[in-house]
Parts: structure tokens; sequence; C-alpha cells
């Protein structure tokens, strides 16, 4: 029998939250107290607390100084959340974070330092692989060596922006931390994760506002090229999906590896097969398609093991680090060329 984990909430103010607490309670863990900004709107704060209708709503110091509380998750606004993490860490808890961590260089830095005085867990929760089950099915075909080494991914993440649905903050470049920063961290966490770089760089990025002059201050459209110690990749990532898809993105990932590829289609097959989860091989072989649904999602059990035991198995610190550390160098380059 496992020990026991409780673990809070501060912030809820991206639906993340949702997939981040379910995941936990999933292996077993106890949801013991939730608490947010004074800007999360109150219809939001309803629809969360009737969601989890027995845990209590306290004041965010009742969860850090509460000493039976081991883990604090966080999905605030995106500028919040470096500060919320550093707080949860020099409380002695671990911090479990949303993508993006920080959105700022200084503020990763800040972050490091709290993590080397502290001995406390930085983790983000890249949910377009921790929380897709056609990555499950990808990490064990790529193990049995059916397309050989890796050499490149191809992401992309395109997402509706819905803007009737969103809060002021989303459209303020200092707030959201920017589109390559933001919504591509996904798409850096996962180019690391395949191609196994421990090292990388940006190579060059691009940002630009092609569908919404109206608001000057958002990016729309964001791409860039990274090289790694295990390989290379490229991603591009949108708010341009258009209302006619049935879901709120056509979110895809290409691995290329030497004896073969493997193409994930994680939220739908465009006029295809219904479902989510869709993986396609091709290999010396043939032409395979695998439906993932059930392949399972390791990652929460993993995160589990690792609070408890202090090991590295789900995530490793290095990674989260490099993941967010190039997302801000891409955002940073990208701006300084506009």
């Amino acid at each position: 029998m496992r020990p026991p984990l409780k673990f809070a909430v501060i912030g809820i103010d991206h639906n993340h939250i949702y997939g981040m607490i379910n995941g936990l309670i999933g292996e077993g863990a106890e949801f013991t107290g939730w608490a947010t900004s004074a800007e999360t709107p109150l219809s939001q704060c309803q629809r969360f607390g009737e969601s989890y209708p027995d845990v209590p709503m306290v004041e965010p110091d009742a969860l850090l100084d509460d000493a039976s509380v081991q883990l604090i998750v966080s999905a605030a606004i995106n500028d919040q959340r470096a500060g919320i993490a550093i707080a949860v860490m020099q409380a002695g808890k671990d911090a479990f974070v949303d993508k993006p961590g920080c959105t700022t260089l200084s503020e990763l830095e800040a972050i490091r330092e709290c993590v080397n005085a502290t001995g406390r867990k930085w983790v983000v929760c890249f949910s377009e692989r921790l929380q897709v089950e056609s990555v499950t099915l990808a990490d064990q075909l790529i193990r049995e060596g059916r397309i050989g080494k890796v050499v490149q991914t191809v992401g992309l993440g395109p997402h509706r922006h819905n803007p009737s649905l969103r809060a002021n903050w989303f459209w303020q470049r200092l707030r959201y931390g920017g589109i390559l920063t933001d919504i591509c961290a996904h798409q850096f966490d996962q180019f690391l994760h395949f191609t196994g770089s421990t090292q990388a760089s940006v190579v060059t990025a691009h940002i630009g506002n092609v569908a919404n002059p109206d608001r000057p201050d958002f990016q729309d459209f964001g791409e860039v090229l990274l090289e790694g110690n295990g390989g290379r990749g490229y991603a591009r990532v949108d708010w341009l999906t258009p209302d006619g898809l049935p879901t709120w993105g056509d979110g895809r990932m290409t691995i290329l590896g030497t004896h073969g590829t493997i193409e994930l289609r994680k939220y739908i097959d465009i006029a295809g097969r219904p479902g989510k989860d869709h993986v396609f091989l091709a290999d010396q072989k043939g032409v395979e398609h695998f439906e993932a649904t059930g392949a399972g999602l390791p990652f929460f059990g993993k995160f589990y093991t690792d609070i408890i035991e202090r090991t590295e198995v789900a995530m490793t610190q290095a990674h989260a680090f490099l993941a967010t550390q190039l997302a801000l160098q891409a955002q940073a380059k990208a701006e300084s060329q506009q």
C-alpha cells in the first residue's frame, strides 16, 4: 500500500487544473483544499467548487502553513506561477505547475535558486505529452525499435482562441508570456523527450499576429527550429483553429527515425476515423494504424512515487528547467527580430 500523499491547489485560472487534479486523485492522492486569486471570476470559482464539493476553499497562507500538505498544484494566471511556486518550495512543499511554469528568464533563474536552496521539486505539467495516451503508445513503439533512432520531431500545436471565453490577461503579452513561452512549451517538452536531448538550443524563431489586428499585444502564430544533442526539431503553434473543426485543435506530432516514422493525431483524425489518440506508423514492413485509447497515462503514478521517495522518474528537474528555458529563449529570440 502506498504512503499517503496530500495535495492542495493555489490558482485555478486555466482549465488544465482539472486534469492535473484528477490525475493525482486517480492515483489515490488526497485533495485537501484550494485557493485562488482575486482575479479569478466568480463563475469559475463556483464551477470549480461544484466539481470538488467536499474540498474547502481556504486562504493560500493556510495551505502553505499546513504541514500535512506535501504538494501544491497551480494553474494560476501565467505570470503568477513563478511566485506561487517559490512560496510553495520555501514552505517546504513540492510545486506542480501548469505550463508555462514561468514567463521570464529571470523568474526561471529564481526558481532554480529556490530548488537548489530548498531541495524541493518544481515539475511542469506539459499536458500534451503527459495526458495523451497516443504518446504512451509512441513511447512503447520507439522502445521496441520500430523506427530506429529518433532523428527529428515535428510538432504542430494549433488552438482555437475562443475570444468570448477569455479573461483580459489572456490577451496581454506580459501576463501570458508570448505564444512560444505559452503553448509552444508543449512542443519543447516533446522534442526533448522523444529525441532524448539533454542539451539544446534555439536555431531560429518567429512570432506574428496574422489574424487579430484589434488585439495588437496578442500573438497568434509562432514557429521555431531546434537543435539538440539527440536530434533536431521543428514546431509550429497558432490560435487559428477554425470554428468548423469539431475539437479545439488538430494537434499532431511526427517523429522521424532512421528506420521509420510515427505520427500522432492526438485529438482528431480529420475527416477520417472517429475518436482521438490515433497513431500511424510506417516502417520497413509497411504501414499500421493504432488506436491508443487504453494505453494509459503513467506520468501521475510515477510522479506520486517521486514525491514520496524523492526520485526523478516521472520527470527530471533538468528536463523541466531545459524545456522551460528553451521556450523563454525562443520567445526572446523571436521578439528581438520583430
